[in-house]
């Protein structure tokens, strides 16, 4: 009794592996991200929170 697999079957396999495999890459890439970048983004937290009237922008160059 010899048991294969149908080219559909295959398919759905691959397919699901597939899928589990990219988002445990997306999962783990955004942690890994997210903790390279915390320091940074707490200090931008801290920045905006210190600064109580933004800066206005520098007035455009002037060409004479």
């Amino acid at each position: 009794m010899k048991k294969s697999f149908s080219l559909i079957q295959t398919i759905a396999t691959a397919g699901f592996f597939s899928a589990i495999s990219y988002w445990y890459g997306f999962m783990f890439g955004r942690e890994s991200s997210r903790k390279e970048l915390g320091h940074l983004i707490d200090d931008l937290r801290r920045s905006n929170s210190t600064s109580t009237s933004p800066q206005p922008p520098p007035p455009p160059p002037t060409h004479s």
